[in-house]
């Protein structure tokens, strides 16, 4: 019987043996990292190394030319839902686990000892030694490593968005901005700052996301260290984008502005987390964790805040500033302000935007942290919904009720509900990434910052 007309699940089709070929490079590039990694001569480390992400890289964007650039341009997810690697099958949970143990190992097994070794990172840090020197005039570190390898994810995979949604203008200034942003703002100028002996500071990264740049002790060693003029203006620049900035740029323009053109956790979700896209829950018990989760974390950072700023005013009481004892190792002698901003570090700044957030992109689909965890995600996000003109308006005359637009959305609304009812979408976790409007066969949907448009209604 024909595949076609069966009731059982079609087959997959045949990978081309040119893609073969390519994964086949992609992968002796991950084997790569073996050596790279555990290889007794350093030479030999740092070889296995660049050859890794040589492999790694070029083999990514040779096979998304391939297997996009051989196909007409638009949007194509056939079998996402049928390839284990897409839908939570056997190799998803494998990258799961992959990149969960990658993230445990970094925060908390490759911190320098006294001969400045890092742990199981070791060799992958010594690697990028000529790197750094080159960069920060300094030997690498663990976050070095990190950075690297976020940045690469970010500008390999970011090619690899660009040969797909090749089609849409708006996406392809959109990833080049995530791109560009990640490399520049993200990476070689924090690096260029730290080589001329000032602080490192990632002037794309804002309070509360980023949420010591306004805890005092960052302040004064910001002053101190980055000197009257670049500390002061790293101090102003961080409060006034915080406070000023952000509310107006998301008043003309949503959250996008922010998190689908600038962030860099924005930007590794739009990149390399673009297969994980569709596996977002959208149902309405989501929703509920999502704001039950969400606005306590952005309420929790606040108060960390300004506990810490009161307890420098003096304005606290003696024991909530003075170090205690404590039966946990990690919030040992310090104060109960500090022992919560160090939990905030942990539980929020560690856990959940690097192991769960990236970790379980997989599993939960590439918006995990921006949807339940980002204070800054919840902060835009009240601005947005209440304050902004940014909108997605609705034709549903047009909607065909496909779904298309349901299933891209990473932050878990059901578009298609809002895209039949003809009622524009005004939703506090909507990113503004335009994929709904991208996927949507019938010019359904459509993002726009302008004023609400009234309609009037001739009497009857």
């Amino acid at each position: 019987m024909d595949s076609s007309l069966s009731l059982s699940t079609p087959p997959l089709p045949t990978v081309p043996a040119t893609e073969k070929i390519l994964l086949t490079i992609i992968g002796l590039g991950l084997l790569a990292l073996l050596p790279a990694a555990f290889a007794a001569d350093p030479f030999q480390a740092r070889m296995s190394l660049y050859v890794a992400m040589a492999l790694v890289s070029g083999g990514t964007l040779l096979w998304a030319a391939r297997k996009f650039g051989g196909h007409p341009a638009g949007v194509q997810h056939d079998n996402l839902w049928l390839r284990s690697s897409t839908s939570r099958g056997s190799l998803a949970w494998l990258t799961a686990i992959v990149l969960t143990g990658f993230y445990v190992i970094l925060y908390w097994f490759s911190s320098p000892d006294e001969q400045g070794n890092f742990g199981l990172f070791n060799n992958l840090v010594h690697a990028l030694d000529p790197l750094s020197q080159t960069l920060r005039q300094r030997p690498a570190d663990q976050w070095f490593l990190y950075g690297t390898f976020y940045t690469l994810a970010i500008l390999v995979m970011g090619g690899r968005a660009l040969w797909k949604y090749r089609h849409s203008p708006y996406q392809r200034i959109r990833t080049v901005s995530v791109m560009f942003f990640q490399l520049g703002f993200a990476y070689l100028l924090p690096g260029l700052l730290l080589a001329f002996q000032r602080p490192e500071y990632y002037f794309s990264y804002f309070w509360p996301l980023k949420y010591d740049y306004l805890f005092p002790g960052t302040v004064s060693y910001l002053l101190k260290d980055g000197g009257p003029g670049l500390g002061v203006f790293m101090v102003f620049w961080g409060a006034v984008i915080s406070f000023v900035g952000t509310p107006v740029l998301t008043y003309f323009f949503g959250k996008r502005w922010y998190c689908s053109w600038v962030c860099g956790c924005g930007g590794l979700a739009e990149t390399a987390g673009d297969p994980y896209r569709q596996l977002s829950d959208k149902s309405r018990e989501a929703w509920r964790w999502e704001v039950r989760i969400i606005y306590p974390v952005l309420g929790l950072i606040v108060l960390v805040t300004v506990l810490l700023w009161l307890g420098v005013s003096g304005m606290l009481p003696a024991w909530a500033t003075t170090p205690q004892p404590s039966g946990i190792s990690m919030f040992n002698n310090l104060s109960p302000v500090d022992a919560l901003s160090k939990f905030y570090g942990f539980a929020i700044g560690a856990v959940f935007s690097g192991v769960v957030g990236v970790g379980f992109y997989p599993l939960m689909g590439s918006r995990v942290w921006c949807r339940f965890g980002c204070p800054m995600a919840a902060y835009l996000g009240l601005l947005q919904k209440h304050f902004s003109r940014f909108r997605i308006t609705t034709n549903g005359a047009q909607c065909i009720s496909c779904g298309n637009c349901s299933n891209i959305c990473e932050m878990g609304i059901d578009v298609k509900q809002y895209a039949q009812r003809g009622e524009p979408i005004i939703r506090a976790s909507c990113v503004g990434c335009g994929m709904c409007s991208t996927v949507c066969p019938r010019g359904v949907l459509n993002l726009e910052n302008g004023p609400a448009k009234v309609v009037t209604r001739a009497p009857s």
